[in-house]
């Protein structure tokens, strides 16, 4: 393509609405984020949040990269953007089914979102309509070219990727799990085969995550390593999801030893893991799978400052927290001044609910004198909005739910 030097005038526009979108504060990329993210090709991936967080931080550095080129030289040709952001997001999203049309839908629709704000900026650069015209072609020629320059890229990388994962048991073990947990006609022998892992027995499957995909993998492995170990020396099954998720399956009827999982995971920061529920047979190896995908999101929903989730501790606290929003405001509805009050207190009332409301059992548990144990509820009636004894279960679910959530502010 032949490429005319635009006008000085031109190009310092250019240079100025780049510097904008580079300046722009994060929330500004929402709608970006959101329609890639809700492509006919994407949703079947997007409600994984470690994939879903990869796209958003694609689409930054393909935004950033095409303004940072246009603030140093504007109006001229931009290369395309094949950065570890964008082929992390290609490595994870093939071994999850991303295909071609995947890349080329998230382009087309975040081109079409990124070209609208930028004609926005453009009229607010200039009224004259002869220096908007020039801008405007020279910045869709040079938009174009390097979405086109960036697609042609990745699906290159793509292919690479289809050939490395097929012949590797990576993708062997992969395809084999993706079948047992849709449900398709594979039978238990052929499956266990191709797993080494046998299926009719109780099974515990986690989901293991780390909070950025440039995260040392090997604290990834070591956590699965830990995860697994059994006291009988059974084999755990661990499968490579992405580049920064495993899924794993402890088998035996105990589960995993979290205590001893906590104690690990202090030596590796950023990784969190969530467990499913206990179940047998190949229906269990499915459900438990489901139950700690169900755990994951959640903690991811809510911003979750724990390292390890049981699906059966949270269950319920998942089922209010669909909604964020609506969980924050019961949690402020029920605990009133509560639920900023010290942990101690906090964790007091729940100690209390759980015990039936019996002090003595109460303190005992908490290794406190039953005098100490009723001050802390009084002075925790003093800041509820209702007494506890008239609304105890609510106050039990609103700081269980306080527990896992974030640290943002309600």
């Amino acid at each position: 393509m032949d490429w005319a030097r635009p006008s000085e005038p031109v190009r310092e526009l250019i240079r100025h609405g780049a510097q904008l979108m580079v300046s722009a504060p994060p929330e500004s990329l929402d709608e970006l984020h959101e329609a890639t993210l809700s492509g006919v090709y994407t949703q079947a991936i997007a409600s994984d949040p470690v994939l879903a967080e990869g796209i958003r931080r694609s689409n930054r550095s393909n935004l950033l990269h095409w303004a940072a080129a246009n603030v140093s030289h504007p109006g001229e040709p931009v290369p395309a953007n094949l950065a570890t952001e964008s082929l992390l997001i290609v490595r994870d999203g093939f071994r999850r089914g991303l295909d071609e049309s995947a890349v080329l839908d998230a382009y087309r629709v975040g081109t079409n979102v990124v070209w609208r704000s930028w004609m926005q900026t453009a009229f607010e650069l200039t009224r004259d309509p002869d220096v908007l015209r020039e801008l405007l072609d020279v910045t869709a020629r040079s938009l174009t070219s390097f979405i086109d320059a960036t697609i042609a890229g990745i699906c290159a990388q793509m292919q690479i990727e289809r050939e490395a994962l097929t012949r590797g048991t990576h993708a062997e073990r992969r395809e084999t799990v993706a079948l047992i947990l849709d449900g398709a006609a594979i039978t238990r022998q052929r499956a266990e085969s191709r797993l080494g892992y046998r299926l009719q027995q109780s099974h515990t499957a986690a989901v293991i995550w780390a909070d950025e995909s440039m995260a040392n993998l090997a604290d990834l492995d070591a956590a699965a390593e830990a995860l697994g170990r059994t006291d009988d020396g059974r084999r755990a099954l661990s499968v490579l999801a992405s580049a920064a998720t495993r899924w794993v399956w402890v088998p035996g009827p105990a589960g995993p030893d979290l205590a001893a999982v906590a104690t690990a995971l202090d030596d590796l920061p950023g990784v969190h893991i969530a467990v499913g529920a206990t179940a047998s047979g190949i229906d269990g190896f499915r459900r438990s799978h489901l139950d700690a995908v169900t755990a994951q999101r959640m903690m991811v929903r809510l911003g979750s400052s724990q390292r390890v989730a049981r699906f059966t501790d949270i269950e319920l606290v998942a089922l209010i927290s669909a909604d964020p929003e609506l969980a924050d405001r019961f949690i402020t509805h029920t605990l009133g001044d509560l639920a900023s009050a010290d942990i101690e207190l906090r964790e007091t009332v729940l100690a209390f609910v759980q015990q039936q409301c019996n002090a003595s059992r109460t303190a005992e548990r908490m290794f406190t004198h039953r005098n100490t144990l009723l001050r802390r509820l009084t002075r925790a009636n003093e800041l509820l909005p209702r007494p506890l004894e008239d609304n105890s279960v609510h106050v039990a679910v609103a700081l269980e739910a306080l527990h896992w959530r974030g640290a943002r502010q309600l």
